[in-house]
Protein backbone atom coordinates (compact mmCIF):
# COMPACT_ATOMS: atom_id res chain seq x y z
CA UNK A 1 0.00 0.00 0.00
CA UNK A 2 1.22 3.32 -0.72
CA UNK A 3 1.78 6.36 1.77
CA UNK A 4 -0.58 8.75 2.19
CA UNK A 5 0.88 12.22 1.12
CA UNK A 6 0.01 15.32 3.54
CA UNK A 7 0.50 18.18 1.93
CA UNK A 8 0.07 21.75 4.14
CA UNK A 9 -2.34 24.39 2.48
CA UNK A 10 -2.00 27.86 3.65
CA UNK A 11 -3.49 26.96 7.39
CA UNK A 12 -1.55 25.61 10.73
CA UNK A 13 -3.34 22.27 11.24
CA UNK A 14 -0.93 19.73 9.44
CA UNK A 15 1.94 21.13 10.83
CA UNK A 16 0.35 20.82 14.30
CA UNK A 17 0.06 17.78 13.73
CA UNK A 18 3.17 16.75 12.63
CA UNK A 19 4.80 18.80 14.89
CA UNK A 20 2.76 17.06 17.94
CA UNK A 21 3.24 13.55 16.55
CA UNK A 22 -0.69 12.66 16.09
CA UNK A 23 -0.60 11.61 12.56
CA UNK A 24 2.15 8.86 13.73
CA UNK A 25 -0.04 8.35 17.29
CA UNK A 26 -3.04 7.37 14.81
CA UNK A 27 -0.38 4.60 12.95
CA UNK A 28 -0.64 6.73 9.41
CA UNK A 29 1.87 5.38 6.83
CA UNK A 30 2.40 8.90 5.86
CA UNK A 31 4.89 11.11 3.51
CA UNK A 32 4.87 14.85 4.72
CA UNK A 33 5.69 16.71 1.49
CA UNK A 34 6.01 20.91 1.36
CA UNK A 35 4.48 20.34 -1.84
CA UNK A 36 3.51 24.76 -1.91
CA UNK A 37 6.89 25.99 -0.68
CA UNK A 38 8.87 28.65 -2.73
CA UNK A 39 11.76 30.63 -1.10
CA UNK A 40 11.76 32.82 -4.15
CA UNK A 41 7.57 32.48 -4.23
CA UNK A 42 7.63 31.98 -8.33
CA UNK A 43 6.06 28.59 -7.54
CA UNK A 44 2.93 30.76 -7.06
CA UNK A 45 2.98 32.76 -9.73
CA UNK A 46 1.11 31.13 -12.55
CA UNK A 47 -0.20 34.26 -14.72
CA UNK A 48 -3.51 35.19 -15.67
CA UNK A 49 -6.48 33.09 -15.25
CA UNK A 50 -4.82 30.27 -13.78
CA UNK A 51 -6.25 29.62 -10.12
CA UNK A 52 -7.55 26.94 -8.02
CA UNK A 53 -10.20 24.79 -10.43
CA UNK A 54 -6.51 24.90 -13.15
CA UNK A 55 -4.32 23.14 -10.41
CA UNK A 56 -7.45 20.58 -10.04
CA UNK A 57 -7.48 20.00 -14.09
CA UNK A 58 -3.55 19.57 -14.00
CA UNK A 59 -3.87 17.50 -10.62
CA UNK A 60 -2.91 17.54 -7.40
CA UNK A 61 -0.30 15.25 -5.75
CA UNK A 62 -1.56 14.81 -2.24
CA UNK A 63 -4.39 12.43 -1.41
CA UNK A 64 -5.87 15.58 0.93
CA UNK A 65 -6.42 19.00 -0.43
CA UNK A 66 -8.28 22.15 -1.01
CA UNK A 67 -9.85 24.77 -2.44
CA UNK A 68 -12.51 26.95 -1.80
CA UNK A 69 -15.84 25.64 -1.66
CA UNK A 70 -17.08 26.98 -5.01
CA UNK A 71 -14.22 25.22 -6.96
CA UNK A 72 -14.21 22.39 -5.28
CA UNK A 73 -18.22 21.54 -6.03
CA UNK A 74 -17.09 22.46 -9.77
CA UNK A 75 -13.99 19.91 -9.75
CA UNK A 76 -15.41 17.09 -8.09
CA UNK A 77 -18.82 17.67 -10.69
CA UNK A 78 -16.33 16.90 -13.61
CA UNK A 79 -14.46 14.20 -12.05
CA UNK A 80 -11.05 15.64 -10.76
CA UNK A 81 -11.45 14.17 -7.38
CA UNK A 82 -14.28 13.61 -4.94
CA UNK A 83 -15.75 15.89 -2.17
CA UNK A 84 -15.14 14.95 1.32
CA UNK A 85 -18.64 16.05 2.38
CA UNK A 86 -18.03 15.11 6.25
CA UNK A 87 -15.75 18.66 7.05
CA UNK A 88 -15.11 21.79 5.65
CA UNK A 89 -13.46 24.85 6.92
CA UNK A 90 -13.87 28.91 6.82
CA UNK A 91 -11.18 31.10 6.36
CA UNK A 92 -11.00 34.69 7.08
CA UNK A 93 -10.88 36.66 3.91
CA UNK A 94 -11.21 40.65 2.92
CA UNK A 95 -10.81 43.14 0.31
CA UNK A 96 -7.53 45.31 1.38
CA UNK A 97 -6.47 48.80 -0.05
CA UNK A 98 -3.32 51.17 0.98
CA UNK A 99 -3.99 52.43 4.34
CA UNK A 100 -3.66 56.79 2.41
CA UNK A 101 -6.22 55.31 -0.55
CA UNK A 102 -9.40 56.94 -0.85
CA UNK A 103 -11.71 54.20 -1.02
CA UNK A 104 -13.39 53.86 2.78
CA UNK A 105 -16.18 52.19 1.65
CA UNK A 106 -17.39 49.29 -0.47
CA UNK A 107 -19.37 51.00 -2.89
CA UNK A 108 -16.12 52.96 -3.44
CA UNK A 109 -14.80 50.05 -5.01
CA UNK A 110 -17.03 50.31 -7.96
CA UNK A 111 -15.20 49.85 -10.95
CA UNK A 112 -11.79 49.92 -9.47
CA UNK A 113 -9.64 46.89 -10.58
CA UNK A 114 -9.59 44.56 -7.58
CA UNK A 115 -6.66 41.69 -7.58
CA UNK A 116 -8.53 37.49 -7.46
CA UNK A 117 -7.09 34.63 -8.23
CA UNK A 118 -9.27 33.43 -11.56
CA UNK A 119 -11.87 30.33 -10.41
CA UNK A 120 -10.33 30.48 -7.00
CA UNK A 121 -12.28 31.45 -3.55
CA UNK A 122 -10.92 35.01 -3.71
CA UNK A 123 -12.94 35.64 -7.63
CA UNK A 124 -15.93 34.39 -5.82
CA UNK A 125 -16.12 35.70 -2.48
CA UNK A 126 -15.36 38.90 -3.75
CA UNK A 127 -18.48 39.02 -6.05
CA UNK A 128 -20.41 37.72 -3.08
CA UNK A 129 -19.35 40.40 -0.96
CA UNK A 130 -19.29 43.24 -3.68
CA UNK A 131 -23.21 42.41 -5.03
CA UNK A 132 -25.60 44.47 -1.97
CA UNK A 133 -23.69 47.37 -3.08
CA UNK A 134 -22.91 47.63 -6.65
CA UNK A 135 -24.85 46.05 -10.15
CA UNK A 136 -22.46 43.45 -11.75
CA UNK A 137 -20.85 45.32 -14.40
CA UNK A 138 -19.29 47.59 -11.53
CA UNK A 139 -17.13 44.51 -10.21
CA UNK A 140 -14.38 44.96 -11.64
CA UNK A 141 -11.99 42.02 -10.89
CA UNK A 142 -8.72 41.93 -11.83
CA UNK A 143 -6.76 38.09 -12.59
CA UNK A 144 -3.24 39.25 -13.56
CA UNK A 145 -0.57 38.00 -11.28
CA UNK A 146 -3.37 36.68 -8.97
CA UNK A 147 -2.28 33.59 -7.53
CA UNK A 148 -1.97 34.77 -3.49
CA UNK A 149 1.54 35.49 -3.05
CA UNK A 150 1.99 37.54 -6.41
CA UNK A 151 -1.53 39.25 -5.15
CA UNK A 152 0.19 39.83 -1.85
CA UNK A 153 3.60 41.71 -3.61
CA UNK A 154 1.47 43.48 -5.55
CA UNK A 155 -0.36 45.51 -2.71
CA UNK A 156 2.83 45.93 -1.00
CA UNK A 157 4.66 46.88 -3.71
CA UNK A 158 2.33 49.79 -4.86
CA UNK A 159 1.27 47.96 -7.95
CA UNK A 160 -2.57 47.08 -7.30
CA UNK A 161 -5.24 49.61 -5.90
CA UNK A 162 -6.95 46.93 -4.16
CA UNK A 163 -6.46 43.08 -3.61
CA UNK A 164 -8.52 39.94 -2.13
CA UNK A 165 -6.43 38.32 0.69
CA UNK A 166 -7.26 35.56 2.91
CA UNK A 167 -5.23 33.72 5.50
CA UNK A 168 -2.21 34.86 6.16
CA UNK A 169 -1.44 37.35 3.44
CA UNK A 170 -4.38 38.77 5.42
CA UNK A 171 -2.73 38.74 8.49
CA UNK A 172 0.05 40.33 6.97
CA UNK A 173 -1.77 43.16 5.28
CA UNK A 174 -3.60 44.09 8.65
CA UNK A 175 -0.41 44.16 10.35
CA UNK A 176 1.44 46.31 7.87
CA UNK A 177 -1.33 48.98 8.25
CA UNK A 178 -3.27 48.16 5.18
CA UNK A 179 -7.30 48.58 5.20
CA UNK A 180 -9.60 45.83 4.82
CA UNK A 181 -12.86 47.86 2.90
CA UNK A 182 -14.93 44.60 3.29
CA UNK A 183 -14.88 41.24 4.53
CA UNK A 184 -15.25 38.67 2.72
CA UNK A 185 -14.97 35.10 4.43
CA UNK A 186 -15.58 32.15 2.42
CA UNK A 187 -15.81 28.35 2.96
CA UNK A 188 -13.64 25.87 2.17
CA UNK A 189 -13.96 22.68 0.52
CA UNK A 190 -12.04 19.51 0.99
CA UNK A 191 -10.85 17.48 -1.99
CA UNK A 192 -9.96 13.26 -2.47
CA UNK A 193 -7.79 12.25 -5.06
CA UNK A 194 -7.02 9.19 -6.29
CA UNK A 195 -8.34 5.79 -3.69
CA UNK A 196 -6.79 6.22 -0.76
CA UNK A 197 -7.92 3.71 2.11
CA UNK A 198 -11.06 4.64 4.04
CA UNK A 199 -8.42 4.15 7.29
CA UNK A 200 -6.28 6.11 6.50
CA UNK A 201 -8.96 8.65 6.11
CA UNK A 202 -10.19 8.60 9.07
CA UNK A 203 -6.58 8.34 10.96
CA UNK A 204 -5.93 12.05 8.95
CA UNK A 205 -8.57 13.42 10.34
CA UNK A 206 -8.80 12.30 13.69
CA UNK A 207 -4.99 13.93 13.64
CA UNK A 208 -6.65 17.03 11.99
CA UNK A 209 -9.85 17.47 14.63
CA UNK A 210 -6.50 17.15 17.64
CA UNK A 211 -4.41 19.38 16.21
CA UNK A 212 -8.03 22.13 15.76
CA UNK A 213 -8.59 21.36 19.08
CA UNK A 214 -4.46 22.84 20.34
CA UNK A 215 -4.95 25.62 18.05
CA UNK A 216 -8.53 26.43 19.50
CA UNK A 217 -6.90 26.51 22.84
CA UNK A 218 -3.52 28.42 22.20
CA UNK A 219 -3.34 29.63 18.86
CA UNK A 220 -0.14 31.79 19.46
CA UNK A 221 2.10 28.31 20.23
CA UNK A 222 1.34 28.00 16.35
CA UNK A 223 1.21 31.07 14.10
CA UNK A 224 4.77 30.50 13.69
CA UNK A 225 4.11 28.29 11.36
CA UNK A 226 2.92 30.92 8.55
CA UNK A 227 6.33 31.49 8.29
CA UNK A 228 6.55 27.73 6.41
CA UNK A 229 4.52 28.64 3.73
CA UNK A 230 5.70 32.24 3.01
CA UNK A 231 7.98 33.18 0.32
CA UNK A 232 11.32 34.42 2.11
CA UNK A 233 10.93 38.02 0.78
CA UNK A 234 8.37 38.61 3.44
CA UNK A 235 10.05 36.60 6.12
CA UNK A 236 11.39 40.46 7.67
CA UNK A 237 8.00 41.58 7.52
CA UNK A 238 5.98 39.13 9.89
CA UNK A 239 5.19 39.39 12.84
CA UNK A 240 2.44 36.07 13.74
CA UNK A 241 2.47 37.12 17.22
CA UNK A 242 0.20 39.36 16.11
CA UNK A 243 -1.57 36.96 13.64
CA UNK A 244 -4.62 35.27 14.11
CA UNK A 245 -5.25 31.15 13.79
CA UNK A 246 -6.54 31.63 10.59
CA UNK A 247 -8.34 28.71 8.63
CA UNK A 248 -10.50 26.78 10.94
CA UNK A 249 -11.78 23.10 10.65
CA UNK A 250 -15.09 22.70 11.07
CA UNK A 251 -16.23 18.65 11.80
CA UNK A 252 -19.76 19.28 10.14
CA UNK A 253 -21.37 18.04 7.00
CA UNK A 254 -20.98 20.06 3.86
CA UNK A 255 -24.56 18.83 2.91
CA UNK A 256 -26.75 18.41 -0.35
CA UNK A 257 -28.61 21.54 0.46
CA UNK A 258 -24.74 23.81 0.50
CA UNK A 259 -23.85 22.23 -2.67
CA UNK A 260 -26.94 22.77 -4.58
CA UNK A 261 -26.95 26.50 -3.51
CA UNK A 262 -23.25 26.92 -4.23
CA UNK A 263 -23.45 25.05 -7.68
CA UNK A 264 -26.30 27.40 -8.36
CA UNK A 265 -25.28 30.64 -7.64
CA UNK A 266 -21.61 29.83 -9.83
CA UNK A 267 -24.11 29.07 -12.68
CA UNK A 268 -26.21 32.05 -12.66
CA UNK A 269 -23.21 34.29 -12.65
CA UNK A 270 -21.57 32.27 -15.59
CA UNK A 271 -18.42 31.78 -14.10
CA UNK A 272 -17.92 29.28 -16.06
CA UNK A 273 -18.29 28.73 -19.51
CA UNK A 274 -21.56 26.96 -20.45
CA UNK A 275 -21.27 23.08 -20.09
CA UNK A 276 -18.15 23.83 -18.05
CA UNK A 277 -19.29 22.81 -14.92
CA UNK A 278 -20.28 18.86 -14.85
CA UNK A 279 -23.61 17.43 -14.01
CA UNK A 280 -23.50 19.02 -10.58
CA UNK A 281 -24.98 15.66 -9.01
CA UNK A 282 -24.14 15.58 -5.33
CA UNK A 283 -24.38 12.19 -4.70
CA UNK A 284 -21.96 11.62 -7.82
CA UNK A 285 -19.86 14.24 -6.87
CA UNK A 286 -19.33 13.43 -2.71
CA UNK A 287 -17.72 10.56 -0.76
CA UNK A 288 -18.63 10.46 3.36
CA UNK A 289 -17.07 7.92 5.66
CA UNK A 290 -19.95 8.58 8.55
CA UNK A 291 -22.31 7.62 5.71
CA UNK A 292 -20.70 4.61 4.99
CA UNK A 293 -20.56 3.49 8.38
Amino acid sequence: MAKFIIEPHFRLQEWIAEEKGYFKDEGLDYEFRELIRSSGGKHHDKGDKVGAYQSFEAGRQANVSCACHWTVNVAASKGHGKLYSDVYSVAPAGVFVPADSPIKNPEDLAGVPISVGYQSGSHYATIQGLEPYMPADKINLSYKEGMLFARLEDLIDGQAPAVSLFSGPYYLAEQLGFRKVIDTTFMIGTMIHGDPDPEDLKKFFNALRRAQRDLDLRPDRYTHYYKNEFPERFHALMDTRRWGPGERLVFEPYTKEAHDETFEWIAQRGIFHEGGMGSGQYEESVVSLQAAE
